[in-house]
């Protein structure tokens, strides 16, 4: 039968025209991964809701043919493509993937999420979901080893954000200023988080300040219930010779440092200031800090991871 020497084979795929690097650098390619239970899904909803197209679980080996059929779309300019263990071995092929894409002239950003081990225990707890890696129901062995597979994509990653804590509307924030405000060309962002030690240190941090060397506000009967956005808890944090110098210091040092990250190619710096129960004297700090940068002319936020957890432990 005439033709029958092509049957069973796949008919080639091939481009109207070759894609050109100017098409490939044209599309922004966000590589969404991380901790089972830091929130992927939820940052692909996100993006989704603003134009990005997306797939989540995508096998590492169709990364660049993913590449090439929207490049080659000519209508898509936003790809959030969410890889993780739940590809199992082929999980393993994700680097080599990544780099593959790169020699091919793709520019493929990495976004890392992760979250405190205590977080993701009761973040499985609550939706009874079984952890990607489970064998054996051992759930602390289970983060544990996925966090070790996980350690080499995480030194790759352009953005690290750590979502203990954090509320969806939280995340969108972030994400909005680190992602997809940076797809807008917005300057350099500066994201100023205060934290509390015994709550953990924030795995994101790209600079660790620690206060606790200041006079603490939490023992004074009046200012222990307030927060470090209070004018009287301010106020005295503030009014302590120590801090004065610290604070015009550190700023002062950051203001140099920024425009050096810059210089780098770097797109945005964490800065995490910590204290105790992160209620008092890293809020007033943190919010400060950010309110100075802002004055000089930097983009910069603040979030205040744990201000409200003296609650929880009353």
């Amino acid at each position: 039968m005439k033709g029958s020497d092509t049957a069973g084979k796949e008919p080639d795929v091939k481009l109207a025209s070759p894609i050109t690097g100017k098409q490939k650098k044209s599309v922004i390619f966000w590589i969404v991964t991380g901790q089972s239970g830091a929130g992927k899904t939820n940052v692909l909803r996100i993006l989704e809701d603003w134009g990005y197209f997306c797939i989540d679980n995508l096998p590492p080996a169709l990364l660049l043919r993913t590449a090439e059929m929207v490049v080659g779309n000519g209508e898509i300019k936003r790809v959030a493509l969410g890889v993780d263990v739940r590809s199992r071995s082929f999980f393993n092929f994700v680097v080599p993937a990544l780099e593959e894409m790169r020699r091919n002239g793709y520019i493929p950003k990495i976004l890392f999420l992760e979250a405190g081990t205590a977080t993701l225990v009761k973040r499985f707890k609550e939706t009874r979901r079984r952890h990607p890696m489970a064998s054996e129901g051992k759930l602390l062995e289970d983060i544990r080893l996925e966090r070790s597979r996980l350690d080499e994509l995480r030194g790759m990653a352009d953005v690290v954000i750590d979502t203990s804590g954090l509320k969806v509307s939280d995340l969108k924030g972030i994400l909005k200023e680190r992602i997809h405000g940076g797809a807008k060309g917005l300057q350099f962002y500066i994201y100023v988080v205060s934290f509390g030690y015994k709550y953990g240190i924030p795995f994101d941090a790209d600079l660790l300040m620690d206060v606790r060397f200041l006079p603490n506000p939490y023992y004074d009967p009046v200012l222990k219930p307030l927060t470090g956005l209070d004018e009287p808890v301010r106020d005295f944090v503030m009014k302590q010779d120590v801090s004065k110098v610290f604070f015009e210091k550190y700023s002062s040092m950051l203001k140099y440092l920024v425009p050096k990250y810059i210089e780098e190619g770097k797109s945005s710096l964490v800065v995490a200031i910590g204290c105790t129960g992160g209620q008092h004297r890293s809020v007033t700090l943190a919010d400060l800090l950010a309110k100075s940068l802002q004055a000089a002319g930097f983009h910069a936020d603040v979030h205040h991871r744990d201000i409200d957890r003296h609650k929880e432990d009353a």
